[in-house]
């Protein structure tokens, strides 16, 4: 499907998904720890977002911890077919809200086995499996032996797809490897394009790329220019940060993140908007600038 020229859905798990998904992550308490500010806020925003034609809702069950699972489940369950819930492993929340690896065989089943009952699930559509040799973004190490746990778990019934998140190239390529992976989700935005390699072989292979902070890690100066050209587009930047986005690759699919009715209407409709030519070349630029410093 299509509007105004570009792809509005896209194969996600042998399913097809609306582009633009939602993120579950900030329905949890300050700091993703704790329950969130607002109960009945966080639900009204997930059953919205199934009303405007979500499909794809992203979670963790270290969101909280167990915090936006069991809202996701209040909210939503019975879930209806269409619905695709992807989730992700590999991480624990210390007692102060740390975020710790958890990347043995045990404590990555019992991770599966956590997202299945806090969902309400007998099987999990998609479990991303996260890398943490370094929580603050991909680095090099073999992901062969925690990935080989989830497919066995996946062989046993409880996980349809596998995908990978926090991860280099040459880690896709080792799980590629080991098991069809259905999507790879890292952060990618308007001044972190090291995936721009990446997301190109992945959309040639017919694999999803989900992208996450689309507004993380910019300069003053970038955010001005992102800035002006909402200003021109009538647009929020986190509109047109989005925008951009679905008009990089038809693979990409987002799932920006919120705790208000409001803003997520206002992401969703970042899917009306046609960026033009010169649009397209200011923002390209800040990608530039940025690989430049």
């Amino acid at each position: 499907m299509t509007t105004h020229g570009i792809t509005t859905t896209a194969p996600l798990a042998g399913r097809t998904v609306n582009r633009l998904g939602y993120g579950a992550m900030q329905l949890a308490g300050p700091g993703v720890f704790g329950p969130p500010k607002n109960h009945d806020a966080a639900l009204a925003v997930l059953r919205a977002a199934v009303a405007a034609g979500v499909n794809h809702i992203d979670t963790s069950d270290f969101y909280g911890p167990h915090v936006t699972n069991r809202l996701i489940r209040e909210a939503l369950h019975p879930y209806s077919d269409d619905l695709v819930i992807v989730t992700k492993i590999g991480a624990r929340r210390g007692p102060k809200g740390s975020w710790d690896p958890a990347f043995s065989a045990a404590d990555l089943t019992s991770a599966v086995h956590d997202n299945l009952r806090n969902l309400g699930l007998e099987t999990l559509d998609v479990v991303n499996l996260r890398a943490m040799f370094d929580a603050h973004g991909p680095a090099e190490g073999s992901i062969a032996e925690p990935l080989a746990t989830l497919v066995d778990l996946q062989r046993q019934g409880l996980v349809r797809h596998i995908g990978l998140s926090n991860v280099t190239p040459t880690q896709v390529a080792e799980g590629r490897s080991m098991a069809t992976i259905a999507c790879v989700q890292n952060q990618y935005n308007l001044a972190h394009r090291d995936d721009d390699a990446l997301i190109d072989n992945l959309a040639e292979a017919g694999i999803a790329y989900v992208p996450f902070f689309p507004l993380g890690g910019f300069s003053p100066l970038q955010s001005t220019a992102l800035s002006d050209v909402a200003r021109d587009l009538d647009a929020t930047p986190m509109q047109v940060a989005l925008a951009w986005l679905l008009q990089r690759s038809p693979n990409i699919l987002l799932i920006p993140g919120t705790s208000s009715v409001g803003h997520l209407r206002e992401n969703l409709a970042a899917g009306e908007i046609v960026l033009p030519a010169d649009a397209i070349a200011t923002l390209d630029r800040i990608g530039s600038d940025a690989a430049s410093d």
